[in-house]
Formats: C-alpha cells, structure tokens, sequence
C-alpha cells in the first residue's frame, strides 16, 4: 500500500538541500493546507460529468480517479502520521532531519517524476461531478485540519520518524499529505490541456 508513497519520498530526496523557509508555525501548514484545497476547488469547477471521466489514453487517470486518489491516499497518510504521533516524543533526533521542508514541497509536486500507486489507492472513477468530488475531500480535508488546529508545532516537531530519505519529523509528513493533493492537481491540469479533452 506505501509502494507508491515511497516512490515519490525517493524521488524527493534527490532534490538539493536549500535554506529554510519560516514554516516553523502552525500558521503556515495551515495556509499550505488551503491553498491546496483551493487550487483543486478551481481545476475542477464546472467539470461536466463527461470531463470527469475522460481519460487522455487507456492506462492513463481520469479527473474523477484523480480525485479518488487524493481522497484516499490523504486518509491514509492522516493514519500513518497519527500513529507516529501517539509514539513517545524524540526530540534528541531533531539533529538527524537534513530534510528541509520547502525541498519536501518541491519534490512531490516534480511531475516530472512519475510514481505508480497500488490498487487499493487507485479510484474507479465515482465522482461524477465536480460539486459531490469535493464535498467527500472536504470532509476529510476538515478532520485533519481540526487534528493540525490542536496539536501544538512542538509536538509535530518532537516526533521523528524513519524514511526512505532519511528522518523527518511529524510536521513534515502533513506537509506531505498536502503537498500529494498539489501533485494530483497538477495531474488534473494536464488531463485538462490534452488535445482530445472534451469541451
């Protein structure tokens, strides 16, 4: 079930260390959070059924499965995050994160790189409207923002956890969940500007 998640983590950890940004707040995991349900809310408004479904080739995505995807694939990220989190907290590991978190945003969102998720992340297409799309991630976007909106930074940033990349803290990792529904709207984004995307 991680195959996929762990793909793009690899892919990441290719990219240059650079400075830090200030996301050391709440504030800002937040506001990521946002932008990233609003830039999805804007691809897919006035989608007509047939646009959900298009896909640009056999083996390719439609909108719809995108969607799906997202959905999914955030809920099981939500878990995995939660379950580091009730683990003790490690702070002396700080030292051990070289990660930078604007490097984590970057990464993910490369299309350039491709990754292949597995079957039980893999959506089937139910969404047949953009409006009923987004009133199932909303839903779901809503239980982890409630989840970020109590948890003090210090205790995301007192958990560490092991990755493909080396360690990352539990702030890290939701900036993760977010930063895949940045990727997939990418996704949506070029499903969108294919030559045979029906108007």
């Amino acid at each position: 079930m991680k195959n996929s998640i762990l793909g793009i983590l690899f892919l990441i950890a290719a990219l240059p260390i650079t400075a830090q940004q200030n996301t050391n707040n709440n504030e800002f995991l937040l506001n990521y959070f946002e932008e990233t349900t609003v830039n999805l809310q804007d691809e897919i408004s006035g989608l007509s059924e047939e646009q959900m479904h298009f896909k640009p080739s056999e083996n390719e995505w439609s909108i719809s499965q995108c969607i799906e995807h997202i959905i999914l694939t955030e809920k099981m990220l939500f878990e995995m995050a939660k379950s580091e989190l009730k683990k003790a907290e490690n702070p002396e590991l700080k030292g051990e994160v070289k990660f930078k978190d604007e490097d984590l945003i970057k990464g993910i969102k490369d299309r350039s790189k491709k990754a292949q998720a597995t079957d039980e992340l893999t959506g089937d297409g139910q969404y047949n409207n953009p409006e009923t799309a987004m009133a199932a991630f909303n839903e779901q976007r809503q239980i982890i923002l409630d989840f970020i909106e109590k948890t003090p930074v210090e205790t995301f940033r007192n958990h560490i956890s092991d990755s493909p990349f080396g360690a990352v803290d539990a702030y890290q990792s939701m900036l993760f969940i977010a930063g895949h529904t940045g990727r997939h709207t990418l996704q949506i984004e070029e499903i969108k500007s294919s030559e045979d995307f029906p108007e």
